[in-house]
């Protein structure tokens, strides 16, 4: 029988991550498919928090701090630095959450993307400022609970199209993930790997303690999320060519919003306008994936 090689574990056990923590699974599953030739730049936020406090580390391979707004141009000053000391096959991750992506780091995220920076830029997604207290950022779904969100009606703030902003930098690689679509996940970031540019990774990481669940209900909720359209699969190439992943049948948003407390009080007429909201975006990538297919036929 042939022997089943399996990747190698490039995260140490025993992190101050939260249980359940969706974080994890997705840094586990990047690192993995990376390998051991990587360099990994975080931004302040859990990412940073659960890696340890020096001279402690959860990560086999070069982890590297910055300050909240600085993810993408930092890991560009990095590729740099590696590319003259003749290192350049070394892959250059940078870790941010969406407070990192969304708001603080959009900025140094744009002119990476605009320079067309050879790194791989992840966005790990639980929502909101989580390391800091469950605050809102642009990240934040439409009717959450956050602790600066008013609670006296629901916000008609949609989540921002993160997919969108980047493909307008026409890069040459951007994709969106779930920790609950393990093998999607692996297969997109080999893809990145072996791209040379700016290649932007978009991850749902279910958090239990923002998002009010148990923590033995991270993987069902980031499945939820795919099967409900909120958090839809895909792949965009060259900014301009869109491809929908294999995700399963479509699925009402309900389940997904009742199961977890962050979205407790909503009225049927909320559940309603987030469904309206999802169904809209939904067609809308379908429509694009199609307009790609006949273009490329």
């Amino acid at each position: 029988m042939a022997k089943v090689r399996v990747k190698e574990e490039l995260v140490y056990p025993g992190s101050f991550a939260c249980p359940g923590c969706g974080l994890m699974m997705a840094f586990r599953h990047v690192l993995r498919v990376l390998g051991r030739n990587t360099a990994v730049v975080t931004t302040a936020g859990c990412g940073s928090v659960v890696a340890g406090s020096y001279p402690q580390t959860i990560s086999k391979v070069p982890f590297f701090h910055c300050s909240f707004g600085t993810a993408a141009s930092t890991a560009a000053g990095l590729k740099a630095g590696y590319d003259m000391m003749g290192k350049r096959s070394i892959n250059v991750l940078a870790w941010a959450g969406d407070g990192g992506t969304f708001d603080i780091g959009l900025q140094s995220l744009s002119g990476a993307a605009e320079r067309n920076e050879d790194i791989i830029y992840v966005c790990y997604d639980n929502e909101a400022y989580m390391n800091t207290g469950v605050q809102r950022s642009s990240g934040t779904p439409m009717g959450a609970w956050t602790t600066t969100t008013p609670r006296e009606s629901l916000e008609d703030r949609p989540k921002k199209k993160m997919a969108a902003i980047m493909a307008a930098h026409e890069i040459p690689y951007i994709a969106t993930a779930s920790v609950s679509y393990p093998e999607d996940l692996d297969r997109k970031i080999r893809k990145a790997k072996g791209i040379k540019g700016f290649r932007f990774i978009h991850i749902i990481v279910p958090c239990p303690t923002g998002w009010l669940y148990p923590a033995s209900e991270t993987v069902r909720l980031g499945r939820e999320a795919v099967l409900s359209r909120i958090f839809p699969l895909f792949e965009i190439m060259a900014g301009k060519k869109y491809r929908l992943s294999p995700m399963g049948a479509k699925t009402p948003v309900r389940e997904y919003l009742v199961s977890q407390g962050r979205f407790k009080g909503l009225s049927e007429k909320d559940i309603s306008l987030i469904q309206e909201k999802v169904d809209e975006y939904w067609s809308e990538l379908e429509e694009l994936a199609a307009r790609s297919r006949e273009s490329h036929s």
